[in-house]
């Protein structure tokens, strides 16, 4: 059989290796974070967070249609495309190796013999199936993400690139280029990952149509790529919607013609000149320029996905973020102005003093019959000395300032120096968030806990604590594709030169190159590996490379060509294997469904209609999936904190949606337009009466009218509102609300005919007035409800008028003294944990669920549930129901799937005070025997200098953790079994003093 035919069989087998692993392993609903947003817009083409994926929504729409008429499926069908798009990534990673082995042995396809040909498919096989093991790229492959399609995108183009090398035929050649820019303009409707391969390809090109290499040539090839990026990224996707809205200012405001006039006319004047253009060097055999425009056509023509956002966010669906509607709200969607920017080559550090705030660029307002410019955004002058070559320690953000003193031993007001700033970066930027993401993938990583690096491929599971021997996300791959990686760079650069510069500079670009961009801060929500899976691709063809190394260099004493090629593909395909079998439990998300369980008894915490308070993503787009794909409990207004800072989600949240009718919200938009009341100062009045309190609703109204009274001038010469107290009051009819069905019976004689609270010498953010207005205007007619999983500041030190109800606070017209942490009503806590939630497969040990997503919030809120029942039933000496609970959460979350917490670590006192002293030492037993193991690996990995692989600061978290535990069971056990208190107590004297 031919290589060709060989080649397509080994393609095609890779991929169908990686399809069936992915489909195995796939997430069979919504996953956490942006996935259940993305899903939901894909179902219904909607409008997501900027940049928007259009053409994954695109084609997610499509695989949507094959779930047919059970909704519960469209979630899977979507996880598909990227199950999909994975395993084509993994076929043309497989044809990429090919073509480059193919020139490291300096062969055709219809001249190389057998051993080359098994040498070659061999280094495909194994760099292609290293990757699809890999544990960035297998996590993005199983979910509804746009990482997995972007992978995709970036192999089919560097293989078209690779592909295109080999054609002699410029004609044919051209054809490719044309092939390569399309794709480049479809993966901008996905992620601009692929984009920063370009500068690479340039020097490609560049060899390919260079008889004499030379540094300047190269230079100049390579600035060339960065020009061409920089005219996709800046021209291209920022640069043509700001003139497009610059001609529609014009049109309109000028001219006074219609909006979105001007965009029209600049859209037809674009294509009619480029379509001259195209004809023009085409008729005058222009052949580079007419190459150079129809390259640019159809990135232009893949960019056009992007139009479904416009057209789409025209029909108001739910999902509508930015409402990028018009040409305004369009310009500012693509130019993802909502994330703000980073100071990349030269701007402030954080000790920056900032002496001025100018008015930078007007932003503007559709009016009745023009745009209006309505306030401007702030330009910042900071004081030069505050300024730095390449900042990387730029955050003002307080909470990042004190990590940056922690992480460089600063003191406070020290100001870093050059070598503080560029410490920062090499540790941090490079270090921890790159290099250790890089070492997950190719040596192994020490745990799925947040922070932790590469395993230590020397230690044995025996050595380690049972609890972290076991973790599923702990992988070991002894270091050999890493190992193996290097070989194959150096063969590569040995053999040839040009092309392992051409993969060098893609592997940089996709990986530190990135960092330098991004320019990230201290702390992250969540681990940002899969940013950097280009990088990693790239690395992994070197580890297929490296198969050719070893047969060159390692295996030089076999003589018969064949058996030395088959033995090194052997001995490299061990290394994929080994991956399959350490990655696949950490990988394997099957029969997974608590994120979605999590979201309905979310909702079905509250009553019918309320109003729902959110904060983050992960307990907003797991809602959002299930209301928008499987339509559940839509009655119910999930109003998300987060954005409600933002003037289109104000809108949105003015008009209905489904069964939920609009927020009672009396702002009108130009109280929150953007730039408008972002931040209303807290300014003490020194007048006793207004300290002692002031109306809610009067001062609402006072915000609303703009009204002096309640106003100061600022630097600027501007007038803004201000906060004049920390004590709110409001005014109710006690009456008519105690004899509403919602209030208990036993708290009805709390109900006052005036509400009053301290809401905290603090600025009253956009989002914090928007919810202060809601409940003015609501008046108790519908229920309003504040998730559990809120920051204590979201609660705005309403807490005492909060009762718990399942997984959320409902705001309650009395107060409960001393309830710091809210207060419950048993009878509606059981109805809701007994008949209102479900807990599909928690106590199903073979289900995986990872420390980070999984173990810090969704499970500790539905043991917190259990927890604040059982304390109050014991409170009220309802014992055997107190006990009833107690067990019916252990069943459900048993230590072998939820392994116990320090939340667990109260059951045995609630065991102990019902009764159950037999029930409360086997949990007692249990916690300190694993609190006992960690002590004795931890206290002794703390000892040795240097040590990552638990990362900053967890070994002495670790430490603390188990120390708490310890103690807080000793003092549990000491009152009713003397003995096991005596035996904990000894346990924790001996690690005390280890570490004092």
């Amino acid at each position: 059989m031919n290589f060709k035919n060989l080649n397509n069989i080994g393609g095609w087998l890779v991929f169908a290796i990686s399809l069936i692993t992915f489909t195995l392993t796939v997430e069979p609903t919504a996953s956490f974070w942006d996935c259940g947003e993305f899903i939901a817009c894909a179902y219904k083409l909607q409008v997501p967070h900027p940049a928007g994926a259009p053409f994954f929504l695109l084609i997610g729409r499509i695989a949507s249609m094959f779930a047919g008429s059970d909704v519960t499926k469209v979630a899977l069908m979507v996880n598909m495309v990227s199950v999909l798009a994975s395993a084509f990534t993994i076929l043309f990673m497989f044809w990429t190796i090919s073509l480059i082995g193919r020139k490291m042995v300096g062969k055709n396809a219809d001249n190389i013999t057998t051993p080359e040909t098994i040498l070659v498919l061999g280094a495909a096989l194994v760099g292609s199936l290293v990757y699809n093991f890999s544990e960035s790229f297998w996590f993005s492959a199983v979910e509804a993400e746009v990482y997995g399609m972007s992978s995709f995108f970036t192999a089919i183009v560097v293989w078209a690139a690779f592909r295109w090398e080999l054609i002699e035929n410029p004609a044919a050649q051209n054809k490719w280029l044309l092939f390569v820019a399309y794709l480049v303009g479809l993966s901008i409707g996905v992620h601009l990952l692929n984009l920063v391969t370009i500068p690479a390809l340039a020097i490609l090109f560049y060899f390919k149509n260079t008889d004499k290499v030379s540094f300047k040539g190269g230079f100049i090839a390579f600035s060339t790529g960065l020009v061409v990026l920089g005219v996709i990224m800046v021209g291209l996707i920022t640069g043509l919607p700001t003139l497009s809205f610059s001609f529609d200012k014009l049109f309109v405001n000028s001219f006074g013609l219609p909006f979105a006039s001007g965009m029209i006319f600049f859209i037809i004047v674009l294509i009619a000149s480029l379509a001259y253009g195209i004809h023009y060097t085409q008729k005058q055999g222009k052949a580079i320029a007419n190459t150079i425009l129809l390259s640019f056509a159809f990135v232009l023509i893949g960019y056009s996905t992007y139009t479904i956002a416009l057209i789409r966010s025209n029909y108001n669906p739910p999902i509508n973020e930015n409402n990028p509607s018009d040409v305004l709200n369009f310009t500012y969607y693509l130019k993802r102005e909502q994330y703000g920017s980073r100071p990349l080559l030269y701007g402030p550090i954080y000790t920056a003093q900032l002496n001025e705030i100018k008015k930078g660029e007007p932003n503007y307002k559709v009016g009745k019959d023009k745009y209006e410019a309505y306030d401007y955004n702030p330009e910042y002058v900071w004081d030069n000395n505050g300024k730095m070559l390449l900042p990387r320690v730029w955050s003002q953000d307080p909470a990042h300032i004190s990590l940056y003193r922690s992480k460089l031993n600063l003191a406070e007001g020290q100001r870093p120096g050059l070598f503080d700033n560029l410490k920062f970066m090499f540790s941090h930027q490079f270090g921890h968030m790159y290099w250790r993401y890089f070492i997950w993938n190719f040596w192994g990583r020490a745990s799925d806990i947040s922070d932790v690096a590469g395993t230590n491929i020397f230690e044995t599971k025996s050595e380690l604590p049972a609890s972290f021997a076991n973790n599923k996300g702990r992988t070991n791959y002894y270091g050999l594709p890493l190992i193996l990686g290097i070989l194959g760079f150096f063969f590569m650069y040995l053999k040839r030169g040009k092309d392992a510069i051409v993969m060098f500079l893609l592997f940089f670009f996709t990986g530190l190159g990135l960092v330098i961009y991004l320019n990230s801060p201290p702390v992250e929500p969540r681990e940002r590996d899969y940013i950097y899976v280009g990088s990693f691709y790239f690395f992994a063809i070197w580890v297929g490379i490296g198969v050719m190394g070893l047969a060159e260099y390692v295996l030089k004493f076999i003589k018969n060509l064949s058996a030395k090629a088959g033995i090194a593909t052997v001995l490299g395909l061990a290394i994929p294997v080994i991956m399959a079998k350490e990655a696949w439990p950490g990988h394997d998300r099957s029969d997974r469904y608590h994120q979605i369980d999590f979201a309905k008894n979310l909702l079905n915490s509250c009553e019918k209609n309320a109003i729902l308070f959110t904060g983050g993503d992960n307990d907003t787009f797991p809602l959002w999936y299930v209301q928008e794909v499987e339509g559940f409990r839509t009655d119910v207004r999930v109003c998300n904190l987060s954005l409600l800072g933002t003037d289109w989600y104000i809108d949105q949240m003015k008009r209905k949606t489904y069964e939920s009718e609009a927020l009672p919200i009396s702002m009108n938009s130009e109280n929150y337009y953007k730039g408008i009341n972002d931040q209303i100062p807290y300014v003490k009045n020194p007048n006793p009466q207004i300290q002692a309190g002031i109306n809610l609703k009067e001062y609402l109204n006072l915000v609303k009218k703009n009204d002096p009274a309640i106003q100061m001038q600022v630097s600027s010469g501007e007038m803004i509102s201000v906060l004049p107290s920390p004590n709110f009051y409001m005014d109710q009819n006690s009456e008519e609300i105690a004899r509403a069905n919602f209030v208990p019976e036993k708290y009805k004689a709390l109900v006052k005919d005036r509400i009053e609270w301290n809401f905290g010498e603090r600025d009253i953010l956009k989002n914090d007035l928007l919810v202060l207005d809601i409940i003015a205007q609501n008046n108790w007619k519908r229920p309003i409800y504040f998730s559990g999983t809120l920051s204590p500041s979201s609660y705005m030190n309403l807490k005492e008028y909060c009762q718990l109800e399942g997984y959320a606070y409902r705001l309650m017209p009395f107060k409960v003294a001393g309830a710091r942490d809210g207060f419950v009503n048993t009878d509606i806590m059981k109805d809701r944990l007994t008949n209102k939630m479900a807990w599909r497969n928690l106590n199903n040990p073979n289900v995986y669920y990872d420390s980070e997503t999984y173990l810090k919030v969704p499970m500790v809120t539905a043991r917190f549930a259990f927890l604040r029942l059982v304390d109050e039933l014991v409170r009220e000496g309802k014992k055997e129901e107190a006990e009833k609970f107690l067990d019916k959460s252990l069943e459900l979350m048993p230590d072998n799937t939820v392994p116990y917490d320090q939340l667990v670590s109260n059951y045995p006192i609630f065991y102990y005070e019902i009764g159950k002293p037999e029930k409360a030492k086997k949990i007692a037993e249990l916690m300190v025997n694993r609190a006992d193991q960690e002590l004795n690996y931890f206290i002794e990995q703390n000892k040795t200098p240097g040590n990552r692989q638990w990362g900053d600061g967890n070994i002495q978290q670790f430490i603390q953790s188990n120390m708490r535990t310890i103690q807080m069971l000793y003092s549990a056990a000491e009152q009713y079994d003397k003995p096991l208190s005596e035996k904990f107590k000894k346990i924790y004297d001996g690690h005390l003093a280890k570490i004092q």
